[in-house]
């Protein structure tokens, strides 16, 4: 049985119809059957097995487990697990083995999750395709012609094709959702500061947010609320108290959903998109709720105000890379600034440099304020205008991505129209608010449609709520 949710996985595991460590060599089996899609980067066998061998003991014993037993859980390889390697995809890291576990890890664990490798993903989280990967890209399994997504491409398709339960993804600015999106699945990105960045590989600081990919909103809801939570080791990390977000057995009130006209009304919306879109506000106005277009004047500001400030924080934070500390380090130098000029040339790919020199450009003196400065003040105007829309709406709602799953190398040799595929999640990590994409039917060509919900900050209860009932309706959909 291909389990599709860890309430399924509980009423079999407890009912003794199946122990975790046959759960665990299931999944392996899995894994193995679909290496080509490359989702993994290194598989945990030995210790997977071995936790889920005492977590059988402790249900046999009657002793008490944690909520996440029996979830088996494969994480983006931008995130530390002690003992284990590291590389965000990347030559520059190679040999590293990290020495602690990151917060969101160390949570997961003390709730018995299993941790069941690592996985692929764009290098240092700066893609939208995963064909950036500097260890090779990962497929769609939905069709293995075309790109899974990205940056998390490898946590999505791992989810999509029953590698693991549930996947852990990295979003700057829709690297969760985005792949979520074309591979089928669910990914939510939490509001800024939910969830502790401790241990996570920066790339774009004031951006970056944790989230999981799961199959159902059910499970995605468990997950945020065991992860949230103020983590002293984060400065970041909002000390708001986590409300029980997991609990789904209430219905949702009638809400406002609004869909931004510029959105609704786009050039490069694809036509099977626009129309699950149009689906979507009529089950939902079914349904009780009001439905009704909104006005956000900086949809064309979006793309260009992200990848200004972005580049500008991976240049700053890229700089520890620098051959000396670990990792890659050129053997041939024979001076410190060669050793720092060839270990990066060569450590770093393609996409990672042309962001590096975008953002040191926008830093540097002269153009400062002519960029930097002026795209900061921009971000303002989005988040300010964000706000205004939740004053009438309790939600935004329109797709996630403009198309669906792109065939691999259509987009790779144009930066720019790659960099467009971004252009209905940024949105979210721009003005720092929670965002989930949920399956919603097919195109003509059977590939995934992502339907996306923003709402206000640390309002994921009531988000996770709105996404269950288009989940719920998708089905019908679908």
């Amino acid at each position: 049985m291909k389990y599709r949710s860890l309430r399924q996985v509980h009423e079999d595991v407890f009912a003794s119809r199946l122990s975790v460590e046959q759960l665990v060599a299931d999944y392996l089996l899995q894994i193995q059957s679909h290496k080509h899609i490359h989702a993994f980067l290194e598989v945990f066998e030995h210790d997977a097995l071995e936790r889920a061998r005492l977590l059988d003991l402790r249900i046999r014993e009657g002793k008490p487990v944690g909520r996440l037993a029996g979830m088996i859980i494969g994480v983006k390889d931008n995130i530390s697990i002690k003992g284990k390697a590291v590389t965000a995809a990347s030559r520059i890291l190679q040999g590293y083995t990290s020495v602690y576990n990151a917060t969101v890890i160390e949570r997961l664990l003390k709730e018995d999750a299993i941790i069941i490798g690592r996985l692929n993903c764009d290098e240092f989280a700066m893609g939208s395709s995963n064909e950036n990967s500097a260890l090779g890209r990962t497929l769609n399994p939905i069709d293995e012609t075309r790109v899974p997504g990205g940056s998390s491409g490898g946590s999505a398709a791992a989810v999509a094709a029953n590698m693991c339960l549930a996947s852990l993804g990295s979003d700057t600015g829709g690297s969760i959702r985005q792949p979520a999106a074309f591979c089928g699945v669910v990914g939510l990105k939490p509001t800024y500061g939910r969830i502790s960045r401790y241990g996570l590989l920066a790339y774009g600081s004031s951006f970056d947010q944790i989230g999981p990919i799961t199959h159902t909103v059910e499970d995605a809801a468990l997950l945020l609320e065991i992860m949230a939570g103020r983590d002293d080791k984060d400065a970041t990390s909002s000390s708001r108290p986590v409300p029980r977000i997991s609990n789904m057995t209430t219905a949702l009130p009638p809400s406002r959903f609004g869909v931004p006209e510029d959105v609704l009304n786009n050039p490069s919306l694809q036509p099977d998109i626009k129309q699950a879109l149009d689906n979507a506000i009529d089950r939902l106005r079914k349904q009780g709720h009001t439905v009704q277009t909104v006005s956000f004047p900086y949809l064309e500001y979006l793309v260009p105000t992200y990848y200004i400030l972005s580049t500008a924080e991976a240049a700053s934070n890229l700089s520890r890379y620098d051959g000396i500390h670990y990792g890659y380090r050129n053997t041939e130098a024979k001076t410190l600034e060669d050793v720092y000029k060839k270990s990066r040339s060569e450590g770093f790919g393609k996409e990672v440099k042309r962001r590096i020199m975008l953002g040191t450009f926008v830093l540097s003196s002269g153009y400062y304020e002519a960029y930097y400065t002026k795209a900061q003040q921009v971000r303002r105007l989005i988040r300010n205008a964000t706000l205004d829309i939740f004053k009438s709406v309790d939600f935004i709602l329109q797709p996630t991505t403009p198309g669906t799953a792109f065939p691999f190398g259509q987009r790779s040799g144009d930066p720019v129209r790659m960099y467009l595929e971004d252009i209905f999640t940024v949105q979210a990590n721009l003005a720092g608010v929670p965002a989930i994409s949920v399956p919603y039917g097919f195109d003509n060509e059977n590939l995934p449609i992502g339907m996306q919900l923003m709402s206000p900050d640390f309002f994921e209860s009531a988000l996770l709520q709105a996404a269950s009932l288009l989940e719920s309706s998708a089905d019908l959909q679908a």
